[in-house]
């Protein structure tokens, strides 16, 4: 059955919440919450962040349950949440970043392609591409430098497990007391480039992959709306359908929204896994040329992949990556829309 009829089909028995735009949203509510409830997401999944870190820089394939445990082991629960204060100082304004481009850019252009005469599955399909591309970009400008710090604090337990020390030959030797000092040091050894070290290549990961993430998210969501024989048609000013006769509770529109969001993120984990390994490579790893240690380039990162293990060493850690990014954008996606609600503004301020 096409969307379409799908849509044509239900128009009078089903309706779901009305989509929540960019001027309904009370901004200093929707950044305030969003920075708290994202926070909190973060530190349920930084563990598995940590985890494909160390398997993306290991020269020799290690599992992901020989990994936990030697982190256990020598470095204790800690080890889970190395660099984690880092990464939260960073998520708060780069997911405000996101969010403001992403809101804004999804409002603006879908109106404009309506405008344009383009279908309302179309439209949303354009808008949530450029959405993705633009707060990606937006994004990285605050998470390159957030990246680097971070993912070198979580590679430095490397040197306290006798089993792994040999895995990593290339791990930056400098040793960073936390987050500040690792700034600090970096900023001194290699300039602002060294804290934007990997971001070309971070921009060809993340901007696709948003655009990527955003188009089939919309389009997912929609089928299985459809498919459930749900509507996301003509809808009057509170969203409902006119004549509609059910409403789906908060449980069904949850569940399929985190549906969607697994599936967008199993198609961009397997299509921008070798560009996150080279990214992760770049930002943590060194060469050496005559005795003097390096920033290693993109060539020589792809040499060495290919000497360990060919395209399988491009795709070491994609089972946490892939774990990482399903449950991350299943909760995110919820939250978001969750969020979004929370941040509405009353009709009497939409009025005014």
């Amino acid at each position: 059955m096409s969307l379409s009829a799908a849509e044509d089909d239900s128009r009078s028995e089903i309706h779901i919440p009305a989509d929540i735009d960019w001027h309904m949203l009370d901004k200093s509510k929707f950044f305030f919450l969003g920075a708290a409830l994202f926070s909190g997401v973060s530190a349920a999944l930084y563990p598995i962040v940590v985890l494909k870190t160390r398997q993306q820089v290991s020269s020799a394939q290690i599992s992901c349950s020989n990994m936990s445990l030697s982190i256990m082991r020598y470095e204790g629960l800690r080890g889970f949440y190395r660099g984690f204060g880092t990464s939260l100082m960073g998520t708060i304004p780069a997911r405000a970043l996101y969010m403001g481009a992403l809101e804004v850019t999804k409002s603006s252009v879908g109106t404009a392609t309506v405008r344009l005469g383009f279908s309302d599955t179309t439209a949303t399909a354009i808008a949530s591409a450029a959405a993705g591309l633009n707060s990606a970009m937006a994004a990285q400008l605050v998470w390159t430098p957030i990246d680097v710090v971070s993912q070198r604090l979580m590679v430095q337990g490397y040197n306290n497990c006798n089993s792994c020390k040999n895995a990593i030959s290339n791990v930056h030797s400098c040793r960073y007391k936390n987050g500040l000092d690792a700034f600090r040091k970096i900023l001194y050894a290699d300039g602002p480039k060294g804290l934007y070290r990997g971001f070309g290549i971070s921009i060809l990961t993340y901007a696709p992959s948003n655009a990527v993430w955003w188009t089939s998210y919309s389009l997912a969501h929609k089928l299985i709306w459809g498919g459930i024989g749900c509507s996301m048609g003509k809808k009057d000013e509170t969203g409902v359908i006119e004549g509609s006769g059910f409403k789906p509770d908060s449980r069904a529109v949850v569940a399929v929204q985190g549906l969607s969001a697994a599936m967008a993120s199993g198609v961009s984990a397997l299509i921008t896994m070798p560009l996150d390994t080279i990214k992760t490579r770049l930002q943590v790893l060194d060469g050496e040329e005559n005795g003097v240690r390096r920033p290693m380039t993109v060539l020589q990162t792809i040499r060495n992949l290919v000497k360990e293990g060919g395209l399988s060493a491009c795709y070491r850690g994609l089972g946490p990556r892939w774990a990482s990014m399903s449950m991350s954008a299943t909760t995110m996606i919820t939250t978001y829309e969750f969020l979004k609600r929370l941040s509405a503004k009353s009709q009497d301020s939409l009025s005014s």
